[in-house]
């Protein structure tokens, strides 16, 4: 005996075991997501992702500002964060905002005045830490193309618009904390290293 199936039989039954796959899939994804008292709970993948975020942004709910620096055309830097890495670097990490009733551009001023950097367009690369303790200045890295390693392509930003922006420096010596923070076209500022 043979048994024959139409097209249509064949499609009615690929998408019966395609639903059915898709219900179990959502099943055992379910329940267990709310602590005792009813209210979820956080997500260990998204903590641990932020850590691994290889060009961090300002956390979620951090209100501290460790400087806060005025710019060209109503523009302000606020910087939240410049903390150590493991690999000898410093993150600063911090929000442009454009404090005017206009739109802005941050400054083709604030790439620098390298060649290697400027030809990769309109960038942070022009950012320096300054150690004056022991009387070094710290450039913005660069990869192995000659890209700064910051927040490159800004957009123009409409009035109260901000955008997260980053910075990454050689780390200076562990025992230096404190560092003046400069970048072209911006007011500078002391601001203390974590790590």
């Amino acid at each position: 005996m043979s048994v024959r199936f139409t097209a249509k039989a064949r499609t009615g039954a690929v998408a019966l075991v395609v639903a059915a796959g898709l219900a179990l899939g959502v099943a055992g994804c379910g329940g267990g997501g709310d602590s005792e008292d009813g209210k979820p709970k956080a997500s260990a993948s998204a903590s641990a992702s932020k850590g691994n975020d290889p060009n961090p942004s300002t956390q979620e709910g951090s209100d501290e500002i460790l400087a806060e620096l005025r710019g060209e055309g109503g523009l302000i830097l606020k910087i939240t964060s410049a903390a150590r890495d493991a690999g000898g670097f410093v993150t600063v990490n911090g929000e442009l905002k454009n404090d005017s009733s206009e739109p802005a551009r941050v400054s083709l001023r604030a790439a620098g005045v390298e060649t290697e950097i400027l030809r990769h367009g309109p960038s942070l690369g022009g950012a320096t830490l300054v150690d004056s303790a022991s009387k070094k200045r710290y450039y913005v890295l660069r990869d192995t193309d000659g890209r700064p390693l910051t927040t490159t392509n800004m957009p123009r930003l409409k009035a109260g618009e901000s955008i997260p922006v980053f910075m990454q420096f050689p780390a200076p010596p562990v025992d230096t904390s404190e560092v003046t923070f400069q970048l072209p076209s911006f007011a500078s500022g002391t601001i203390q290293i974590s790590g």
